[in-house]
Parts: structure tokens; sequence; C-alpha cells
């Protein structure tokens, strides 16, 4: 009666996923058939082992069995019941290790992508600050109108400057794999967080502010200098050869909404640059190479557009001290991530994470590789011809449970610009006022406002020096930002810790790191800068048009595995 009714079989696979603690362990499959004819017996297998070590394997014919061993009239009776209630449970227990572990996937995934475009990791280095010293920065910068008069061609290999040009602020101009780079800095003493480039043939290295609210990248240069810091390394030396004329796509770009408009008849692109602190970078574009390493170590050169800065004023020359110029994050066209995205080097991301620690650092890269896929908080990322800061509406500002007022136009809409060039974090007068009569309150907890300590316009003096936020900071509440709604529940949060807004003065007074935005720009939009973005690892995805964030302690990506890198 059996050989009347061939065996039926069942066949199904499970896969294993390594250890989230080893992912190089790899995943293991295994397959399985059931059938309900008795086993073969073990005698019957070693007679045809001889055949087998004789003879080369035959060509597997298909399978007919295999093919028809879920039969419809059988799925849920006997066997294949229980069958497919083990198989359910897998493929539960497989979606449930996917989401508790999806580093273990990620890494999977990305091991076997090797095509597309690449990724960069820079370090961000700390900056030899004075002490007691407080160097604030807002860059914001943008290109501003200069008198083209007062220009006088080159000169051999190098572009003269016949004299000072006045400062003259008009109409703002626009100017899949990662990149990623260690940062260092602080927000106290040094005022900054940077890292490094490799420029030039033979390359040289250049320390540059990071800066997500500035749209080009600029080094100091020997052009000559009119009014140049000492910098970290020598100047940067032009060639003739390595200027950009100005027919350039990239030079129109930036002079398009100059008043004059763009200049076809100059020999080499100028331009200026306004800061929102009021200092200002004056120079021309030049283009050479840039040296970036690759995660796993090996080299990438691209030409790439940069500044040939030789004149800097105001507040620029003291950060300029131990560094070489800043490095331009925004997403207009002239931005360092623009540039390599239009060369398909990586895909339009960029995200930084700055470190709690006092001694400061963190990471930046460029490229979506580094993006976690889970976790994130996402917002839409704001559209405007005018700007290319990364900023988005906010609905809410709460301090503690207490709403701030937001004074913007619209009693329901403000706005707020992530800007990692700014030192601290700017609200609008209205809710900067606001959240100043909410702090009156911790003068119950011992602390009393001090008006000798000139470090911040608002400082508290405790019974002794305090050395650290977290000696004080259960009198402070945590700052929460609400986006895409009101409602607290279905908002999209950014919460910032008193970590976040209060920094420690070099008289060991704790102060308020949040500045009255009207007295440093118009006073219209929110900015979060250094201080507050610390902690958090910070994602502005130009491709799909949103910023994202997490928490994070910012030491190294976690699917970075070169520790060395970032010494």
């Amino acid at each position: 009666m059996e050989s009347d009714h061939p065996p039926q079989l069942q066949g199904f696979v499970i896969i294993t996923l390594p250890p989230p603690d080893n992912p190089s362990l790899g995943k293991t499959i295994t397959a399985f058939t059931l059938s309900n004819s008795p086993p073969l017996q073990p005698h019957q297998t070693h007679q045809q082992e001889p055949q087998n070590q004789n003879n080369p394997p035959p060509q597997t014919p298909p399978n007919p069995q295999l093919q028809s061993s879920f039969p419809r009239f059988r799925l849920f009776n006997g066997v294949p019941r229980k069958l497919f209630l083990f198989l359910g449970i897998s493929v539960f227990a497989l979606i449930l290790h996917s989401h508790v572990f999806p580093k273990v996937l990620e890494e999977y995934r990305r091991s076997n992508d090797d095509e597309g475009p690449k990724s960069f990791i820079f370090p961000l280095y700390p900056k030899l600050g004075v002490r007691g010293k407080n160097k604030v920065e807002l860059k914001l910068g943008r290109f501003v109108e200069f008198d083209k008069r007062n220009f006088v061609g080159s000169s051999g290999d190098h572009m003269i400057r016949a004299q000072k040009i006045s400062k003259l602020v008009s109409s703002t101009a626009k100017v899949d794999s990662s990149a990623i780079f260690p940062v260092r800095g602080n927000v106290y003493p040094d005022g900054l967080y940077y890292t490094y480039i490799r420029v030039g043939n033979p390359p040289r290295s250049y320390y540059l502010d990071m800066d997500t609210g500035s749209d080009l990248t600029w080094i100091q240069c020997d052009a000559p200098c009119s009014s140049c810091a000492k910098g970290a390394n020598p100047l940067y030396k032009p060639t003739r050869g390595s200027l950009v004329p100005s027919k350039d796509s990239l030079c129109m770009e930036i002079q398009r909404n100059l008043k004059d408009g763009h200049c076809e008849t100059c020999q080499q692109c100028d331009y200026e640059i306004q800061y929102a602190d009021s200092s200002s970078s004056l120079g021309v574009l030049a283009k050479d190479e840039l040296h970036l390493v690759m995660p796993n170590g090996s080299l990438t050169n691209i030409d790439v557009t940069f500044g040939c800065a030789y004149d800097q004023q105001g507040l620029l020359l003291n950060t300029l001290g131990t560094t070489d110029g800043i490095l331009g994050l925004s997403r207009a066209k002239i931005g360092l991530p623009s540039q390599l995205a239009s060369k398909g080097i990586i895909n339009n991301v960029v995200g930084h994470c700055l470190t709690t620690d006092t001694v400061g650092g963190g990471y930046m890269f460029l490229g979506d590789d580094f993006v976690p896929h889970w976790g994130m908080s996402w917002i839409p990322m704001l559209s405007s011809s005018l700007m290319d800061f990364y900023h988005s509406d906010i609905t809410r500002i709460s301090y503690g449970s207490s709403p701030l007022n937001l004074g913007a136009r619209s009693s329901t809409v403000g706005r707020v610009v992530f800007d990692s060039g700014s030192s601290y974090t700017y609200f609008t007068k209205e809710a900067y006022s606001t959240l100043v009569a909410s702090l009156k309150e911790i003068s119950t907890a011992g602390l009393v406002q001090d008006l000798s300590d000139s470090f911040l316009p608002l400082c508290w003096r405790a019974k002794t020096p305090l050395r650290s936020v977290a000696d004080v900071k259960q009198f402070f509440q945590t700052l929460t930002l609400q986006f895409g709604s009101k409602w607290l529940i279905v908002s999209t949060k950014f919460r910032i810790p008193p970590e976040g807004y209060l920094i420690i003065s070099s008289k060991g007074n704790v102060c308020l790191g949040i500045l009255d935005g009207s007295k440093v720009h118009d006073g219209s939009t929110t900015i979060l800068g250094d201080l507050s973005l610390r902690g958090h690892l910070v994602v502005y995805d130009n491709v799909n048009q949103k910023i994202g964030w997490t928490n994070s302690d910012c030491v190294k990506p976690s699917r970075f595995d070169h520790p060395a890198f970032f010494q």
C-alpha cells in the first residue's frame, strides 16, 4: 500500500542570525525535510557510497515531490498544521530579533553593499583655548555685496587687492555611502568644534571649524594675505591654475543675487561673506584636490571648489588662532556636501555628533552609511530660495510643563535653525524673556544672580564655586521643543536637559547658555547651537529633505571599527 501512495514531503528553512555582540560569526541556514515514510536504513546508505566515490555526481534533476510538498488539501491536517505553527513562531522570532537587534541586520546588509557612493567620517579635534576667555561664535554666513572696483586682476600666481572694501550687507545669495571625520573642540573655552581636511598636491592638512550654517568652505591663503590670523598651519598658496574663472557655474551661483549681478569680465571669482556676529571673510574661489580617507583606509581624491580667504575681520581672527578656516556644510550648491554629491561620491547627507564631555570632541560624516535605521526622530526640512540653512517649523517650546512665548508672527508656528557654527543657543526675544522669568524660582535653591560675572548675561552663584552642571541640574528643568503638533503625545520632540543649556564659568558660577537672539541677529528665529546639540547624533538628509536626531554618547559610530582613527 505504501508503494501506491508516495511519501509526502514538507520542507522548510530556518535562518539563525549571529549574536549582536559578535556579528562576524555570520548567519546559519538550516534546511529540514519531513516525510511520512520511514527513514532509510543505515545499510542502504552505505551500499551507495562506493558508487559515489568512483563516479562523478550526476546532475540532480528536479524533484517533483518537493514541488508539491505543500498540497492544499493537507495544509491544516496532521503534521503540516504543526509545521506551519512552528514556521509561524520562527518568523515571529525573526521579526522580533530584527527589532531588538537591528544593528546585526544593518551590519549584514551593508557588508554586502560595496557599490554606489562612498562614505567618509571626520573626527572633531580639540582646540587649545585660553580658559577664562569666552569665545562665542554665531556664524550663519552669507555672501554680500562687494565693490569690484577695488580688485585689480591678478599678478603671477598671486591675487592683488587694491584696498579694503566696505561691508555692504545685501540680500542673501545661495551659493551611498559616507565619509566620516573625527571632531574635537568644546563650547567653553574654545567656542567651536573642528576637524581637518587635506588639500593640494602634495596634500597639506588644514583645521576647519565645522559649520552647518555656512555655505562656503574656505582656507586662509597667501594671495597675498592682508588680514589673517596665525592659524594652525601655513597659509594655503594658490597657483594661477587653481583659480576658478568667473564663468564657472559655482561662481555664477554665489554672485547671482548680488546687486550688480555676476561679473562676466572678471578673470577670477571674488566673494565676500558676512556672518551674523559681524565677522567677515574676503577671498577668491580656488579649485584643488581634496584627499579623503575611507573608513576602510583607502584614499579618494576629488577636485573641489573652496574659498581662498585673504582678509578676515572681527571675531574670526580670534577663533582662527589655532584653526585655518571654515568647513561649509549647508545644502547650498557651493557647500562641500553638494559638491561631493554632484560628482556621485556620496549621497547628500550630513551628520555630526558632539560629546557632552568637558574635553569635547565627537565626529561628523558625509554620506548616509552611518545613519541609524532605528531610533531616529525626523522632522521635515523647510525649503527656501533665500537661505540654505537647515531649518524647520516649531510649534512649541516648554520649560518643564510651562510653554514659552515663541514670539512668532503666527501664533502657532515659529522657526528653528540647527547651526553647528554657533557656540550657544538663541531664542526669540519673547521666548528668552519668558524663560528668564521662569528661572527666578531657582533662587529658592540657594542660587543668587551674580551681576559681576560677565561670562554670560545671566549667571548664578552658589554657596561654594561649582565644578560641574551636575552639581545643580536638579534645580533646573528640561526644555522641550515640539515639532509638527502642539499635542505632546503626537508631536516630535527635541529635549534639551540642563546640561544642554547651562555652563560653568571660570568663577565657578552656573550660567544660562541661551541668549536673546534679537541682540545678535533679527531675533525671529530660534537657533540651536553646539551647547544644545551635544549628546545627539544629528542628521541632515538633503536627499529626503528631513532633519533627524537620536541620543548618543558620540564616541564613534556604532559600525565604525577603527578606534585609532579617533585618537
